[in-house]
């Protein structure tokens, strides 16, 4: 499969289609946009000033995403804060460095504050007042948010509205105490909690599903309806390969590898991370992350909930096998290329693949190839 690229007058034709009432109040921010599906570091990305906020910024929108959620890197100078703010769409957090405090507060006047690190996750409930502090007098502190403004701004073509509506969303945000305490509610693979303290250490839940061994664990954050989960994977192995909607930000949080990317019937695509490296998976491009450091690698995945094309179970597509419809390549299915490239990516670093066990246990429960 191509990209289906067109003529230049067939383009023109539907060029005003392509801008937004979001793509035109980013503009406004005054920000750079970095459109890219690979962020080596978005620890070292480049920040400019942003005014309205008080800090520092970049916008990170993959063209493929920026319909449905967007992804943003916010810099809190040493000593600084930012501007207060409220919003009728969605955020979730991950902070990348330093460390602060964050108040959040509603039209009744109920105040919360809670602290945060470098590896914290947490969401801002919908349309509730909120305050970030840098904690540190010497060192800037810096966070990635997702949200889904792209939506929500294209929905109502009104800055103002969207950010200065007086209303409290109460199932979400009541000012209760113990909001961001750290915990929340497991059921199956399903935590659901607004604050979760440090991502890279939580502990996670067996998902045999996704191969290789490992853990998984998925977030409801802040009773929001975006999606976002962890995942990590052992040494010398990896992942499935599988595709899924725009829109996933995957932040590398501990580990070496790399990931594979491809559209359906293209070449293989390489790019290699480290801690603090993103991979931005365009619309149904097939990926697939794979483990060459000597620990094991951790990832989280911000993203919208249409992203989790789901079938009527309630199952993402991602998880079931493409032998019976699914959007998941099995191991026994997967491109040779796939292990002879990993094979030769472990033999720089001294290391062999430990694959065979994973290989074996997918035999089990292996549906039989469709009848062509």
């Amino acid at each position: 499969m191509t990209n289906a690229k067109v003529s230049e007058n067939l383009a023109k034709k539907f060029a005003k289609e392509k801008r937004s009432a979001y793509l035109e109040w980013v503009e406004k921010e005054g920000l750079d946009v970095i459109s890219a599906h690979y962020i080596p570091n978005l620890h070292h990305v480049d920040v400019k000033p942003w005014p309205r906020r008080g800090g520092y910024g970049v916008y990170i929108n993959h063209e493929a995403s920026r319909q449905s959620n967007d992804c943003y890197v916010c810099e809190i100078p040493a000593g600084g804060k930012l501007q207060p703010q409220r919003q009728l769409f969605e955020e979730m957090i991950y902070v990348l460095d330093g460390k602060g405090s964050t108040t959040v507060w509603n039209d009744e006047g109920h105040k919360v504050t809670f602290e945060w690190q470098a590896g914290s996750l947490f969401a801002i409930p919908l349309n509730a007042w909120h305050q970030h502090f840098n904690g540190s007098g010497r060192e800037p502190a810096r966070y990635l948010g997702v949200t889904n403004a792209p939506v929500v701004l294209d929905l109502y073509d009104d800055a103002d509205f969207v950010f200065n509506t007086m209303h409290d969303f109460k199932k979400r945000f009541q000012g209760e105490p113990d909001y961001f305490s750290p915990g929340g509610r497991q059921d199956g693979l399903l935590l659901e909690t607004n604050f979760v303290p440090n991502a890279i250490t939580i502990p996670l839940i067996n998902a045999k599903e996704r191969g290789a061994g490992g853990g998984h664990i998925r977030f409801n954050l802040a009773k929001g309806t975006m999606n976002s989960h962890i995942s990590e994977f052992p040494v010398a192995t990896y992942k499935k390969g599988h595709r899924h909607g725009p829109g996933a930000h995957v932040i590398i949080l501990s580990g070496e590898g790399y990931s594979l990317m491809w559209p359906e019937g293209s070449d293989l695509r390489k790019y290699d991370w480290q801690e603090g490296s993103m991979i931005v998976p365009p619309n149904l491009w097939y990926h697939q992350h794979f483990n060459t450091g000597t620990a094991p690698a951790r990832y989280l995945a911000l993203k919208y909930e249409g992203t989790a094309i789901r079938n009527e179970q309630g199952v993402p597509k991602a998880w079931i096998s493409q032998r019976i419809g699914g959007d998941q390549i099995d191991y026994a299915d997967e491109d040779p290329k796939v292990r002879e490239l990993f094979r030769e990516a472990l033999a720089k670093v001294g290391l062999e693949p430990r694959m065979e066990e994973s290989y074996s246990a997918e035999l089990a429960d292996l549906p039989p190839k469709p009848v062509k």
